[in-house]
Protein backbone atom coordinates (compact mmCIF):
# COMPACT_ATOMS: atom_id res chain seq x y z
CA UNK A 1 0.00 0.00 0.00
CA UNK A 2 1.25 3.24 -0.45
CA UNK A 3 1.09 6.17 1.71
CA UNK A 4 -2.28 7.61 -0.06
CA UNK A 5 -4.10 4.24 0.63
CA UNK A 6 -2.50 4.30 4.43
CA UNK A 7 -4.05 7.89 5.43
CA UNK A 8 -7.57 7.25 3.82
CA UNK A 9 -7.44 3.75 6.16
CA UNK A 10 -6.72 5.46 8.79
CA UNK A 11 -9.06 8.78 8.15
CA UNK A 12 -12.17 6.14 7.76
CA UNK A 13 -11.42 3.95 10.70
CA UNK A 14 -10.72 7.16 13.01
CA UNK A 15 -14.40 8.72 11.68
CA UNK A 16 -15.70 5.61 11.95
CA UNK A 17 -14.72 4.48 15.43
CA UNK A 18 -15.91 8.37 16.14
CA UNK A 19 -19.36 7.57 15.21
CA UNK A 20 -19.61 4.07 16.87
CA UNK A 21 -18.10 5.86 19.60
CA UNK A 22 -21.31 8.77 19.90
CA UNK A 23 -23.16 5.02 20.98
CA UNK A 24 -21.22 5.88 24.44
CA UNK A 25 -22.58 9.00 25.32
CA UNK A 26 -26.71 8.13 24.51
CA UNK A 27 -25.16 5.19 27.09
CA UNK A 28 -23.65 7.00 29.68
CA UNK A 29 -24.02 10.49 29.05
CA UNK A 30 -20.30 10.91 27.41
CA UNK A 31 -20.14 14.16 25.76
CA UNK A 32 -19.16 13.19 22.06
CA UNK A 33 -16.62 15.94 21.83
CA UNK A 34 -14.83 14.39 24.44
CA UNK A 35 -14.56 10.97 22.77
CA UNK A 36 -14.10 12.93 19.21
CA UNK A 37 -11.07 14.43 21.18
CA UNK A 38 -9.61 11.85 22.74
CA UNK A 39 -9.74 9.44 19.62
CA UNK A 40 -7.81 11.97 17.96
CA UNK A 41 -5.36 12.19 21.30
CA UNK A 42 -4.96 8.25 20.96
CA UNK A 43 -4.24 8.44 17.16
CA UNK A 44 -1.85 11.04 17.80
CA UNK A 45 2.36 11.14 17.66
CA UNK A 46 2.01 10.03 22.28
CA UNK A 47 -1.05 7.71 21.56
CA UNK A 48 -1.09 4.23 20.00
CA UNK A 49 -1.28 4.96 16.06
CA UNK A 50 1.56 7.42 16.45
CA UNK A 51 0.35 10.20 13.71
CA UNK A 52 3.11 12.59 14.12
CA UNK A 53 0.96 16.37 13.72
CA UNK A 54 1.94 19.88 14.34
CA UNK A 55 0.77 21.97 11.84
CA UNK A 56 -0.91 24.57 13.61
CA UNK A 57 -1.81 26.36 10.34
CA UNK A 58 -3.37 23.38 8.70
CA UNK A 59 -5.21 22.61 12.30
CA UNK A 60 -6.75 26.43 11.94
CA UNK A 61 -8.34 25.81 8.01
CA UNK A 62 -9.55 22.59 8.86
CA UNK A 63 -11.35 24.49 12.10
CA UNK A 64 -12.27 27.66 9.63
CA UNK A 65 -13.94 25.18 7.05
CA UNK A 66 -15.73 23.16 9.72
CA UNK A 67 -17.02 25.62 11.64
CA UNK A 68 -18.31 27.76 8.76
CA UNK A 69 -20.49 24.55 7.91
CA UNK A 70 -21.38 23.94 11.58
CA UNK A 71 -22.66 27.38 11.99
CA UNK A 72 -24.64 27.16 8.98
CA UNK A 73 -26.17 23.89 9.54
CA UNK A 74 -26.84 25.11 13.07
CA UNK A 75 -28.74 27.88 11.93
CA UNK A 76 -30.81 26.30 9.13
CA UNK A 77 -32.44 23.54 11.57
CA UNK A 78 -33.05 26.94 13.80
CA UNK A 79 -37.01 28.05 13.27
CA UNK A 80 -37.10 31.46 13.53
CA UNK A 81 -40.47 31.89 15.26
CA UNK A 82 -38.93 29.87 18.03
CA UNK A 83 -35.80 31.91 18.90
CA UNK A 84 -37.94 35.29 18.28
CA UNK A 85 -39.28 35.87 21.53
CA UNK A 86 -36.21 35.65 23.23
CA UNK A 87 -34.11 37.19 20.36
CA UNK A 88 -32.58 40.25 22.71
CA UNK A 89 -31.45 38.39 25.40
CA UNK A 90 -29.86 36.15 23.20
CA UNK A 91 -28.15 38.56 21.34
CA UNK A 92 -27.28 40.20 24.74
CA UNK A 93 -25.83 37.18 26.24
CA UNK A 94 -24.02 36.41 22.54
CA UNK A 95 -22.01 39.90 22.73
CA UNK A 96 -22.14 41.76 26.49
CA UNK A 97 -22.45 38.45 27.89
CA UNK A 98 -18.98 36.54 25.62
CA UNK A 99 -17.39 40.22 26.68
CA UNK A 100 -17.84 40.01 30.15
CA UNK A 101 -17.04 35.99 30.76
CA UNK A 102 -13.87 37.09 28.72
CA UNK A 103 -12.95 40.16 31.35
CA UNK A 104 -13.48 37.85 34.32
CA UNK A 105 -11.83 35.05 33.14
CA UNK A 106 -8.67 37.43 32.50
CA UNK A 107 -8.38 38.86 36.08
CA UNK A 108 -7.76 35.12 36.95
CA UNK A 109 -5.65 34.30 33.83
CA UNK A 110 -3.29 37.41 35.69
CA UNK A 111 -3.10 36.50 38.64
CA UNK A 112 -2.60 32.51 38.11
CA UNK A 113 -0.36 32.64 35.32
CA UNK A 114 1.31 35.99 35.30
CA UNK A 115 0.53 37.32 32.01
CA UNK A 116 0.31 40.82 31.82
CA UNK A 117 -3.59 42.18 30.89
CA UNK A 118 -3.40 42.24 27.42
CA UNK A 119 -2.89 38.62 27.50
CA UNK A 120 -4.76 37.40 29.91
CA UNK A 121 -7.62 39.15 28.41
CA UNK A 122 -6.56 36.96 24.50
CA UNK A 123 -6.73 33.97 26.70
CA UNK A 124 -10.44 35.44 28.31
CA UNK A 125 -11.71 36.05 24.39
CA UNK A 126 -10.31 32.74 23.31
CA UNK A 127 -12.96 30.69 26.25
CA UNK A 128 -15.55 32.82 26.30
CA UNK A 129 -17.75 30.98 23.69
CA UNK A 130 -19.68 28.33 24.07
CA UNK A 131 -21.01 24.66 22.11
CA UNK A 132 -24.49 23.66 23.02
CA UNK A 133 -24.59 21.37 19.98
CA UNK A 134 -22.89 19.35 22.84
CA UNK A 135 -25.51 20.37 25.33
CA UNK A 136 -28.66 19.52 23.24
CA UNK A 137 -27.31 15.93 21.98
CA UNK A 138 -26.47 15.42 26.15
CA UNK A 139 -30.06 15.84 27.00
CA UNK A 140 -31.74 14.35 24.09
CA UNK A 141 -29.70 10.98 24.90
CA UNK A 142 -31.40 11.42 28.34
CA UNK A 143 -34.75 12.59 27.22
CA UNK A 144 -34.63 16.05 29.59
CA UNK A 145 -36.54 18.66 27.49
CA UNK A 146 -36.22 22.09 29.50
CA UNK A 147 -39.05 24.01 30.22
CA UNK A 148 -40.63 26.99 27.72
CA UNK A 149 -37.97 29.83 26.49
CA UNK A 150 -35.13 27.88 27.98
CA UNK A 151 -33.96 26.15 25.14
CA UNK A 152 -34.58 28.86 22.06
CA UNK A 153 -32.13 31.16 24.44
CA UNK A 154 -29.44 28.59 24.52
CA UNK A 155 -29.88 27.50 21.09
CA UNK A 156 -29.33 31.53 20.06
CA UNK A 157 -27.09 31.54 22.28
CA UNK A 158 -24.43 29.41 20.87
CA UNK A 159 -24.80 29.97 17.22
CA UNK A 160 -24.30 33.64 17.77
CA UNK A 161 -21.80 33.80 20.10
CA UNK A 162 -18.52 32.24 18.25
CA UNK A 163 -18.52 35.73 15.83
CA UNK A 164 -18.02 37.62 19.63
CA UNK A 165 -15.22 35.62 20.23
CA UNK A 166 -13.33 35.18 17.26
CA UNK A 167 -14.08 38.80 16.80
CA UNK A 168 -12.38 39.73 20.40
CA UNK A 169 -9.47 37.31 19.83
CA UNK A 170 -8.49 38.98 16.27
CA UNK A 171 -8.89 42.16 17.80
CA UNK A 172 -6.68 41.70 20.78
CA UNK A 173 -4.10 39.97 19.16
CA UNK A 174 -3.82 42.59 16.69
CA UNK A 175 -2.95 44.92 19.61
CA UNK A 176 -0.70 42.79 20.99
CA UNK A 177 1.23 42.65 17.78
CA UNK A 178 0.97 46.79 16.82
CA UNK A 179 -0.17 48.51 19.16
CA UNK A 180 0.72 51.60 17.71
CA UNK A 181 -1.90 51.17 14.97
CA UNK A 182 -4.68 49.96 16.85
CA UNK A 183 -6.29 52.68 18.56
CA UNK A 184 -9.59 52.48 20.53
CA UNK A 185 -11.55 54.29 17.62
CA UNK A 186 -10.16 51.71 14.89
CA UNK A 187 -10.84 49.04 17.33
CA UNK A 188 -15.03 50.00 17.77
CA UNK A 189 -15.12 51.08 13.83
CA UNK A 190 -13.95 46.98 12.72
CA UNK A 191 -16.56 46.08 15.18
CA UNK A 192 -19.61 47.43 13.52
CA UNK A 193 -17.86 46.74 9.93
CA UNK A 194 -17.63 43.39 10.74
CA UNK A 195 -21.04 42.99 12.63
CA UNK A 196 -23.07 44.91 10.14
CA UNK A 197 -21.18 43.61 7.17
CA UNK A 198 -21.74 40.06 8.67
CA UNK A 199 -25.64 40.58 9.86
CA UNK A 200 -26.54 42.92 6.02
CA UNK A 201 -25.37 39.79 4.03
CA UNK A 202 -26.31 37.20 6.15
CA UNK A 203 -29.68 38.23 5.90
CA UNK A 204 -29.64 38.87 1.95
CA UNK A 205 -27.98 35.39 1.33
CA UNK A 206 -30.76 33.85 3.56
CA UNK A 207 -34.03 35.22 1.79
CA UNK A 208 -32.13 34.87 -1.56
CA UNK A 209 -31.49 31.00 -1.12
CA UNK A 210 -35.15 29.79 -1.40
CA UNK A 211 -36.24 31.74 -3.82
CA UNK A 212 -33.15 30.40 -5.90
CA UNK A 213 -33.83 27.24 -4.92
CA UNK A 214 -37.64 27.18 -6.03
CA UNK A 215 -36.41 28.23 -9.53
CA UNK A 216 -33.65 27.28 -10.44
CA UNK A 217 -35.34 23.04 -10.99
CA UNK A 218 -32.23 20.89 -10.99
CA UNK A 219 -32.81 17.60 -12.90
CA UNK A 220 -30.76 15.80 -10.08
CA UNK A 221 -31.37 16.19 -6.77
CA UNK A 222 -27.45 15.83 -6.26
CA UNK A 223 -27.22 19.30 -7.21
CA UNK A 224 -28.79 21.19 -4.64
CA UNK A 225 -26.36 20.28 -1.53
CA UNK A 226 -23.52 21.09 -3.80
CA UNK A 227 -25.11 24.39 -4.55
CA UNK A 228 -26.09 24.97 -0.84
CA UNK A 229 -22.56 23.82 0.20
CA UNK A 230 -20.87 26.61 -2.65
CA UNK A 231 -23.65 28.93 -1.81
CA UNK A 232 -22.29 28.85 2.03
CA UNK A 233 -18.69 29.15 1.16
CA UNK A 234 -19.80 31.96 -1.33
CA UNK A 235 -21.10 34.11 1.48
CA UNK A 236 -18.62 33.34 3.67
CA UNK A 237 -15.27 34.48 1.60
CA UNK A 238 -17.31 37.55 0.46
CA UNK A 239 -18.19 38.80 3.46
CA UNK A 240 -14.66 38.17 5.01
CA UNK A 241 -13.71 39.95 1.92
CA UNK A 242 -15.57 43.52 2.77
CA UNK A 243 -13.95 43.22 6.23
CA UNK A 244 -17.15 41.38 7.53
CA UNK A 245 -17.60 38.74 9.87
CA UNK A 246 -18.40 36.07 8.01
CA UNK A 247 -18.78 32.68 10.91
CA UNK A 248 -21.91 35.32 11.93
CA UNK A 249 -23.40 35.81 8.45
CA UNK A 250 -23.26 32.13 7.78
CA UNK A 251 -25.07 30.92 11.08
CA UNK A 252 -27.60 34.34 10.06
CA UNK A 253 -27.88 33.03 6.53
CA UNK A 254 -29.42 29.47 8.04
CA UNK A 255 -31.69 31.31 10.31
CA UNK A 256 -33.31 33.35 7.00
CA UNK A 257 -32.87 30.56 5.00
CA UNK A 258 -35.50 28.14 7.32
CA UNK A 259 -38.01 30.86 7.33
CA UNK A 260 -39.43 30.08 4.42
CA UNK A 261 -40.38 26.87 2.42
CA UNK A 262 -37.72 25.86 -0.50
CA UNK A 263 -37.70 22.32 -2.39
CA UNK A 264 -36.62 19.26 -0.64
CA UNK A 265 -36.50 21.81 2.70
CA UNK A 266 -36.40 18.80 4.77
CA UNK A 267 -33.79 16.27 2.52
CA UNK A 268 -31.47 19.50 2.96
CA UNK A 269 -31.91 20.48 6.33
CA UNK A 270 -31.23 16.63 6.93
CA UNK A 271 -27.83 16.82 4.66
CA UNK A 272 -26.22 19.68 5.90
CA UNK A 273 -26.86 18.04 9.49
CA UNK A 274 -24.91 15.14 8.34
CA UNK A 275 -22.49 17.50 6.87
CA UNK A 276 -22.09 19.13 10.54
CA UNK A 277 -21.70 16.05 12.29
CA UNK A 278 -18.70 15.03 10.01
CA UNK A 279 -17.37 18.56 10.36
CA UNK A 280 -17.14 18.23 14.05
CA UNK A 281 -16.15 14.87 13.98
CA UNK A 282 -12.71 16.13 11.31
CA UNK A 283 -12.23 18.87 13.68
CA UNK A 284 -11.91 17.41 16.79
CA UNK A 285 -9.69 14.61 15.81
CA UNK A 286 -7.83 17.01 14.21
CA UNK A 287 -7.53 19.20 17.67
CA UNK A 288 -6.77 15.88 18.95
CA UNK A 289 -3.65 14.94 17.17
CA UNK A 290 -2.39 18.58 17.37
CA UNK A 291 -1.89 18.50 21.33
CA UNK A 292 0.36 16.28 22.97
CA UNK A 293 -0.41 15.07 26.23
CA UNK A 294 2.53 14.67 27.70
CA UNK A 295 2.90 18.68 28.19
CA UNK A 296 -0.86 18.99 29.75
CA UNK A 297 0.30 18.17 33.27
CA UNK A 298 2.83 20.56 32.97
CA UNK A 299 -0.28 22.88 32.62
CA UNK A 300 -2.91 20.73 34.71
CA UNK A 301 -2.93 22.56 37.89
CA UNK A 302 -3.17 26.25 36.12
CA UNK A 303 -5.74 25.10 34.17
CA UNK A 304 -7.66 23.46 37.02
CA UNK A 305 -7.61 26.75 38.71
CA UNK A 306 -9.02 28.59 35.46
CA UNK A 307 -11.29 26.48 34.55
CA UNK A 308 -12.76 26.30 38.01
CA UNK A 309 -13.13 30.19 37.71
CA UNK A 310 -14.89 30.27 34.36
CA UNK A 311 -17.44 27.63 35.37
CA UNK A 312 -18.49 29.15 39.08
CA UNK A 313 -17.25 32.32 38.66
CA UNK A 314 -16.89 33.88 35.58
CA UNK A 315 -19.53 32.75 32.97
CA UNK A 316 -22.23 32.90 36.03
CA UNK A 317 -21.11 36.67 36.51
CA UNK A 318 -21.22 37.20 32.82
CA UNK A 319 -24.69 35.45 32.39
CA UNK A 320 -26.79 37.39 35.69
CA UNK A 321 -25.15 40.81 34.77
CA UNK A 322 -26.42 40.33 30.88
CA UNK A 323 -29.89 38.88 31.87
CA UNK A 324 -30.60 41.92 34.84
CA UNK A 325 -33.29 43.01 33.38
CA UNK A 326 -35.05 39.69 31.73
CA UNK A 327 -37.70 37.77 33.19
CA UNK A 328 -35.55 35.09 33.26
CA UNK A 329 -35.54 33.54 37.13
CA UNK A 330 -32.83 32.96 39.47
CA UNK A 331 -32.91 29.20 38.58
CA UNK A 332 -32.89 29.41 34.80
CA UNK A 333 -29.91 31.73 34.71
CA UNK A 334 -28.14 29.54 37.09
CA UNK A 335 -28.72 26.96 34.31
CA UNK A 336 -27.82 28.92 31.62
CA UNK A 337 -24.81 29.74 33.28
CA UNK A 338 -24.15 26.02 33.51
CA UNK A 339 -24.40 25.25 30.28
CA UNK A 340 -21.74 26.74 29.01
CA UNK A 341 -19.41 23.62 27.39
CA UNK A 342 -16.14 24.60 25.82
CA UNK A 343 -15.73 23.38 22.39
CA UNK A 344 -14.13 23.56 19.24
CA UNK A 345 -13.95 26.94 18.89
CA UNK A 346 -11.69 27.73 21.80
CA UNK A 347 -9.15 24.99 20.80
CA UNK A 348 -9.47 26.74 16.88
CA UNK A 349 -9.00 30.18 18.45
CA UNK A 350 -5.73 28.84 20.68
CA UNK A 351 -3.86 28.16 17.15
CA UNK A 352 -3.92 31.63 16.74
CA UNK A 353 -1.51 32.83 18.91
CA UNK A 354 0.62 29.71 17.04
CA UNK A 355 0.48 31.34 13.85
CA UNK A 356 1.55 35.10 14.84
CA UNK A 357 4.41 33.63 16.79
CA UNK A 358 3.43 35.04 20.31
CA UNK A 359 5.97 33.96 23.20
CA UNK A 360 3.40 31.98 25.43
CA UNK A 361 2.01 30.52 22.12
CA UNK A 362 2.46 26.76 24.11
CA UNK A 363 1.23 27.46 27.22
CA UNK A 364 -1.86 29.28 25.90
CA UNK A 365 -2.55 26.15 23.78
CA UNK A 366 -2.33 23.49 26.30
CA UNK A 367 -4.24 25.65 28.89
CA UNK A 368 -7.31 26.21 26.94
CA UNK A 369 -7.20 22.54 25.40
CA UNK A 370 -7.33 21.32 29.37
CA UNK A 371 -10.27 23.60 30.20
CA UNK A 372 -12.31 22.62 27.11
CA UNK A 373 -11.64 18.53 28.44
CA UNK A 374 -12.61 20.00 31.89
CA UNK A 375 -15.82 21.79 31.26
CA UNK A 376 -16.79 19.05 28.76
CA UNK A 377 -16.36 16.36 31.41
CA UNK A 378 -17.64 18.30 34.51
CA UNK A 379 -20.73 20.16 32.98
CA UNK A 380 -21.69 17.99 30.26
CA UNK A 381 -22.11 14.77 32.48
CA UNK A 382 -23.77 16.70 35.31
CA UNK A 383 -26.13 18.25 32.62
CA UNK A 384 -29.24 16.06 33.60
CA UNK A 385 -28.56 16.39 37.32
CA UNK A 386 -28.61 19.80 37.08
CA UNK A 387 -31.68 20.42 35.26
CA UNK A 388 -33.23 18.26 37.56
CA UNK A 389 -32.23 20.23 40.61
CA UNK A 390 -33.23 23.25 39.46
CA UNK A 391 -36.79 21.75 38.43
CA UNK A 392 -36.30 22.71 35.04
CA UNK A 393 -37.48 20.06 33.28
CA UNK A 394 -40.39 20.33 31.10
CA UNK A 395 -43.28 18.07 31.95
CA UNK A 396 -44.66 16.08 28.76
CA UNK A 397 -47.99 14.57 29.07
CA UNK A 398 -49.62 12.57 26.62
CA UNK A 399 -52.82 13.70 25.04
CA UNK A 400 -55.00 11.15 23.47
CA UNK A 401 -56.17 12.10 20.10
CA UNK A 402 -59.40 10.99 18.62
CA UNK A 403 -60.05 11.36 14.82
CA UNK A 404 -63.03 14.15 13.66
CA UNK A 405 -64.95 14.14 11.45
CA UNK A 406 -64.53 17.92 10.94
CA UNK A 407 -61.09 16.78 9.32
CA UNK A 408 -62.91 15.04 6.50
CA UNK A 409 -65.08 18.19 6.06
CA UNK A 410 -62.60 20.52 5.54
CA UNK A 411 -60.97 18.04 2.16
CA UNK A 412 -61.60 19.99 -0.81
CA UNK A 413 -60.57 19.00 -4.42
CA UNK A 414 -59.42 21.30 -6.96
CA UNK A 415 -58.71 21.12 -11.05
CA UNK A 416 -56.17 22.94 -12.65
CA UNK A 417 -57.18 24.25 -15.26
CA UNK A 418 -55.24 25.51 -18.83
CA UNK A 419 -55.00 29.08 -17.48
CA UNK A 420 -54.16 28.28 -14.25
CA UNK A 421 -50.88 30.75 -12.81
CA UNK A 422 -49.25 27.77 -11.00
CA UNK A 423 -48.77 25.46 -14.05
CA UNK A 424 -44.85 25.03 -14.36
CA UNK A 425 -44.81 26.25 -10.37
CA UNK A 426 -43.48 24.14 -8.03
CA UNK A 427 -45.43 23.72 -4.29
CA UNK A 428 -42.81 25.51 -2.30
CA UNK A 429 -42.23 28.25 -4.65
CA UNK A 430 -45.96 29.35 -4.11
CA UNK A 431 -44.87 29.83 -0.16
CA UNK A 432 -48.32 28.29 1.05
CA UNK A 433 -49.73 28.66 4.60
CA UNK A 434 -49.71 25.76 7.04
CA UNK A 435 -52.72 25.54 7.44
CA UNK A 436 -53.49 24.88 3.27
CA UNK A 437 -52.20 21.05 2.62
CA UNK A 438 -51.58 19.97 -0.90
CA UNK A 439 -52.43 16.19 0.19
CA UNK A 440 -52.59 14.38 -2.91
CA UNK A 441 -52.31 15.05 -6.80
CA UNK A 442 -54.00 12.73 -9.40
CA UNK A 443 -52.49 13.06 -12.78
CA UNK A 444 -53.56 10.93 -15.82
CA UNK A 445 -54.65 8.26 -13.70
CA UNK A 446 -52.10 8.67 -11.29
CA UNK A 447 -51.92 9.80 -7.53
CA UNK A 448 -48.62 11.45 -6.46
CA UNK A 449 -47.53 12.16 -2.95
CA UNK A 450 -46.26 15.57 -3.51
CA UNK A 451 -43.46 17.42 -1.53
CA UNK A 452 -41.95 20.95 -1.75
CA UNK A 453 -40.30 19.99 -5.31
CA UNK A 454 -43.23 18.63 -6.96
CA UNK A 455 -43.92 21.08 -10.25
CA UNK A 456 -47.89 21.48 -11.16
CA UNK A 457 -49.06 20.55 -14.81
CA UNK A 458 -51.94 21.01 -16.43
CA UNK A 459 -55.13 18.72 -15.68
CA UNK A 460 -53.93 18.18 -12.26
CA UNK A 461 -56.44 17.28 -9.66
CA UNK A 462 -55.57 18.42 -6.38
CA UNK A 463 -56.63 17.10 -3.01
CA UNK A 464 -56.75 20.17 -0.51
CA UNK A 465 -56.85 20.31 3.17
CA UNK A 466 -58.21 23.56 4.57
CA UNK A 467 -59.94 24.50 7.73
CA UNK A 468 -61.20 27.97 6.78
CA UNK A 469 -63.95 28.01 3.75
CA UNK A 470 -62.77 31.74 3.37
CA UNK A 471 -58.89 31.37 3.71
CA UNK A 472 -59.29 28.06 0.89
CA UNK A 473 -61.19 30.59 -1.53
CA UNK A 474 -58.72 33.27 -0.88
CA UNK A 475 -55.93 31.30 -1.92
CA UNK A 476 -57.23 29.41 -4.71
CA UNK A 477 -58.15 32.98 -5.82
CA UNK A 478 -54.81 35.00 -5.69
CA UNK A 479 -52.63 31.83 -5.92
CA UNK A 480 -54.01 29.24 -8.58
CA UNK A 481 -56.42 31.07 -10.46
Amino acid sequence: MNDLEIYLLVIAFLMLLSVLSSKLSDKFGIPVLFIFLGLGMIAGSEGILGIYFDNAVLAQAVGTIALIYILFGGGLDTQWRVIKPVLKDGLILATVGVFLTALFVAICVHYVLGFDFLESLLLGAIVSSTDAAAVFAILRAKGISLKKGLSPLLELESGSNDPMAIFLTVAILQIILLPQSSSFTDLILYFFLQFFVGIFLGVVFGILLPKILNKINFTFYGLYPVFTIAWVMFLFGIVTLLGGNGFLSVYIAGVFANKKEFVHKKNLIGFHDGLSWIMQISVFLTLGLLVFPSELPDVAWHGFLIALWLIFIARPSGIFLSLIFSKFSTKEKTFISWVGLRGAVPIVLATYPFIEGLENASLIFNTVFFIVLLSILLQGTTLPFVAKLLNLEEKIEEKKVEASPLFYQTLKQFYIDDDSKVIGANIAELQLPSNFLVLLIKRNDEYILPTGATIFEKDDLLLIQCDKPQRYKRIIKHIFK
